[in-house]
């Protein structure tokens, strides 16, 4: 029979501590190296994906480019419109604004001159508040004042 020492008992242990361990790592690597095909695929999926977009989206940015410089040309134009429309109507009310109020203020002196009395005005009626459930003219108004002073 044969006795083991601690030495070779000691030797043991190490050996199979060394194998668990090296279990372990194996493992580890294997869930590492399938993680990393795994981020491989993802990877190269959003790239196939995002080539596309991109594509599409820099299309977009260029047609709205497009319409933003034929807006900005048609606000110019308005702009050119507004301002011919405003010089228009400076020279129409220049030309004609002064002779035709000249002409009204004429033909209401003349129709004044003619026909109109002061008589024939009508006379408008007093203003009214309410004060309390009551109605009261302006001239009761003042009767009300004169009395409180």
């Amino acid at each position: 029979m044969h006795t083991v020492s601690g030495g070779e008992v000691a030797g043991i242990l190490v050996a199979v501590f060394w194998a668990i361990l090296v279990s372990f790592l194996a493992v580890a690597l294997a869930r590492l190296a399938q993680t990393l095909r795994a981020t491989t695929k993802l990877v190269a999926d959003v790239t196939d994906q995002a080539v596309p977009l991109l594509a599409d989206a820099s299309a977009a940015v260029r047609s709205a480019q497009t319409q933003i410089d034929r807006v900005d040309a048609i606000a110019s134009d308005v702009q050119d419109v507004t301002s011919n429309a405003s010089a228009l109507s400076t020279t129409v009310a220049s030309t004609f604004g002064g002779p035709l109020v000249k002409v009204a203020a004429f033909g209401y002196g003349v129709r004044q001159a003619l026909g109109g009395h002061k008589g024939d005005v009508p006379v408008k009626a007093p203003r009214r508040s309410v004060i309390v459930g009551r109605t009261v003219s302006r001239r009761d108004k003042r009767d009300l004042r004169k009395k409180k002073d």
